[in-house]
């Protein structure tokens, strides 16, 4: 049995027919308010609107509906002051604003929730911070986006190995590497907006979970707060938060991606890759060993993508059981949600200003390139033009890089002679191909890694993000 103290009156907004005062631990356990006082600014754009509406359809007065406003602009003022008293006691957000409001104007401030329930209040709260984060978020990604896109035309000739399973593969060029990067950034910015559609929907007026017998018009409490439309369902509209798992599996994606990149970065930046120099703003040192300069902005990002993809199960766990409408599990929501929202702007952040600051090590880059055979694929293809099967090209070259590795020597740096040794089909031509410069620029195809071809990517995905760049700016 609690041995906690209670509080020394029930709560005024639900507590008629209670008999006894909410047990302190009780309030103090079952309270938002913490956390929750992110979303004031929200919750009085919605209460604004939701006078602005009950006095157009007669539930309210005018000289009502302008003591709301006033009020609720004066509480706004001292919200942003830090001015403003926040209440456990008051539960939530929604509670201390209302509470605030009554005090300052009276009797009418109680009349702010007529038509409305806690329940539909919150979650229209919560569409109004995400979707206006999302439009933030949306803006970092075209900046990343576009950093992305000017280094990789910058680098569009920069020769660097490609891998596959971490192995030298075939030559590509720096430029298409990040291009490759802006591909995966570009479906996450895709998939953002998409998912900004569904946040988009109002719930206000469904109210605690049926809908209200006032005479309310949803469609201009919508249109105010710049909502696509009111959403349909009354039960579905209190209890839905799949716009927040949704959102929170773009951001593990995301962070997905970013991760990726991040191991790259970290392992381009050691001694034994050497490929590229981060900034030393982006960098630490170490407190012993004083030659160290470690990437821990990649490193850090690359930790966060588990932070992330943990809330996005959380939010999964904590819906699959509630059955229909509202339930105080809801209340769990937030908080993964919102930091959720803070992890990917620092992240995203953190990358769109690092990215146009790195420095490819161009030399390094190329000569790791002519390690491990890159071009052995160019052979191969060379003597298929030849007229040789490709089967017996493949062994043709693998019996070449045999005697590459005991000699010590890379395919072009062999004489005529030795490679003719393993087929009379090869002339002095194939020089053409197994030169780096040769394997890259003969991928003149869409996608392929010829510089021409990546400078002309690069065009296209700048075009195709400046067509996403009203959608990003925080149109409704």
């Amino acid at each position: 049995m609690s041995t906690s103290p209670p509080s020394n009156r029930t709560n005024q907004s639900w507590g008629g027919r209670f008999t006894e005062p909410t047990d302190a631990f009780v309030e103090r356990f079952t309270a938002s308010v913490d956390f929750d006082q992110r979303l004031a600014l929200h919750d009085i754009q919605g209460s604004v609107a939701h006078a602005t509406m009950l006095a157009r359809v007669g539930v309210l007065t005018d000289d009502e509906r302008d003591a709301i406003i006033a009020g609720l602009g004066e509480i706004r003022g001292e919200i942003e002051r830090g001015e403003f008293v926040w209440s456990v006691a008051l539960e939530d957000v929604h509670m201390n604003i209302e509470a605030r409001l009554t005090d300052k104007i009276g009797i009418t401030g109680k009349k702010l929730h007529t038509g409305r329930s806690r329940n539909d209040q919150v979650a229209t709260d919560i569409r109004l911070h995400l979707r206006e984060e999302i439009d933030v978020i949306a803006a970092e990604l075209g900046r990343l986006r576009a950093g992305l896109i000017e280094l990789a035309d910058r680098e569009a000739g920069t020769i660097m190995p490609g891998f596959t399973h971490l192995q030298t593969a075939q030559p590509v060029t720096f430029g298409h590497h990040l291009l490759a990067w802006q591909e995966m950034v570009a479906r996450d910015h895709e998939r953002l907006l998409d998912c900004r559609g569904r946040v988009n929907v109002l719930p206000l007026g469904a109210a605690a979970l049926a809908g209200t017998t006032y005479p309310i018009d949803r469609h201009v409490t919508a249109e105010l707060l710049g909502f696509a439309s009111p959403a349909e369902n009354s039960l579905d509209a209190v209890s839905d938060r799949d716009f927040a798992i949704e959102f929170v599996s773009f951001a593990s994606i995301l962070l997905m991606h970013l991760s990726r990149m991040s191991e790259e970065l970290v392992l381009w930046t050691s001694a034994q890759f050497d490929f590229i120099d981060l900034p030393d703003r982006f960098c630490t040192g170490s407190s012993i060993m004083p030659q160290k300069k470690n990437p821990d902005v990649p490193e850090l990002v690359r930790g966060k993508t588990g932070r992330v993809y943990g809330h996005l199960m959380g939010l999964l766990t904590l819906m699959k059981s509630q059955p229909l409408a509202y339930n105080k599990d809801n209340q769990e929501d937030k908080e993964p949600l919102f930091d959720t929202l803070d992890t990917v702007k620092g992240c995203l952040r953190a990358f769109a200003d690092m990215v146009p600051a790195l420095e490819a090590k161009q030399d390094s880059m190329y000569e790791a390139a002519r390690r491990g055979f890159s071009t052995a694929t160019d052979l191969a293809d060379y003597l298929v033009r030849q007229g040789v099967a490709f089967r017996d090209a493949h062994e043709i070259v693998g019996q070449s890089v045999a005697f590459g590795l005991r000699e010590g020597k890379d395919l072009s740096e062999m004489r005529l002679e030795e490679l003719r040794q393993f087929s009379a089909a090869i002339e002095a031509d194939v020089f053409d191909v197994l030169t780096l410069e040769g394997s890259v620029a003969a991928r003149n195809h869409i996608g392929g890694t010829a510089p021409d071809q990546v400078r002309a990517a690069a065009q296209r995905a700048r075009d195709a993000l400046a067509a996403l760049s009203p959608q990003a700016g925080g149109e409704n």
